[in-house]
């Protein structure tokens, strides 16, 4: 049986994201958003989980591309002095990796980025990142750790088939490749983690490979082959306009995502495959 789970990253980014974010599950087929804990926008998008107490809220933990939750004098080999992380998430990668000395400091933003998200009400159901940093195997590790201790049960493991993507999306096949060559090892890495501590992930992940893309064509277009199992497709709804969306991520098409996650032809068509949408609780929209 194939079963649907969709999601929204960036919650808590901005007024543009959290208004889509609203919208698409009170209209959409959208069952989940993820909320960035140190984001501007966090604590509108606080008021808006409370409000609709039926979307599942994830951490979207940020460790690049963001701020931190902890003050900038905590985390020194982190942040800069305002609590921005790199924007570099290549160099982000290898310094995670490698700089050894930075474990206990990752350790503590993660949590505490855990913690306030919790102190402000909101039971986390899951777990993502920003530019899929969850998967780094440092991040990992920790997450391994904290997952279970704030009973978190879902974790958002990020591998998609390349050759289905390009079936229906030609752009980008040199980094697409690279793209799946790596999540795909870190899927492989995590996962026997995973089953070990009866964390449930989705069997694929759609979104990978065209992020900001996500459009009504081409969800119409892959929804025809979903794997078995419990698929996850994570979008970037926005509202424009929006400044702090459009600074970021100028070439991202927020409001066609949108639109794509409002569908009546997406809506009707899963009704005509018989693919219920549901949380990762297996609650059906």
């Amino acid at each position: 049986m194939k079963q649907l789970v969709i999601t929204s990253d960036d919650f808590g980014l901005s007024r543009g994201v959290n208004r889509a974010v609203e919208q698409a599950w009170k209209n959409g087929l959208l069952t989940g958003a993820s909320i960035m804990a140190g984001a501007g926008a966090f604590d509108d998008a606080v008021a808006i989980a409370r409000r609709n107490p039926g979307l599942q809220i994830g951490l979207h933990l940020t460790l690049v591309q963001g701020r931190s939750v902890l003050p900038a004098a905590e985390l020194p080999g982190l942040v800069d002095t305002s609590g921005n992380f790199t924007t570099n998430p290549v160099g982000a990668g290898f310094r995670y990796f490698f700089d050894r000395g930075l474990y206990c400091q990752l350790k503590r933003e993660i949590e505490a980025q855990i913690k306030k998200v919790r102190d402000a009400g909101i039971n986390l159901t899951h777990i993502d990142g920003h530019l899929n940093i969850h998967m780094h195997p440092t991040v990992f590790r920790i997450l391994a750790e904290l997952m279970p201790r704030y009973g978190i049960t879902s974790f958002r493991l990020s591998n998609e088939r390349l050759s289905h993507n390009l079936q229906f999306d030609q752009e980008r096949k040199l980094g697409k490749y690279l793209e799946k060559l790596i999540f795909g090892f870190l899927a492989d890495h995590a996962r026997p983690e995973l089953d070990r501590l009866g964390i449930s992930y989705a069997a694929e992940v759609k979104g990978v490979l065209n992020s900001g893309r996500m459009t009504e064509e081409y969800i119409l277009n892959i929804i025809e082959g979903l794997k078995d199992g419990v698929t996850e497709i994570y979008f970037h709804p926005g509202i424009l306009p929006d400044a702090e969306i459009s600074r970021l991520m100028p070439d991202y098409r927020h409001q066609e995502e949108l639109a794509a996650i409002t569908s009546p032809l997406v809506r009707k068509r899963l009704l005509e495959l018989q693919i219920p949408v549901q949380n990762y609780r297996g609650e059906v929209k």
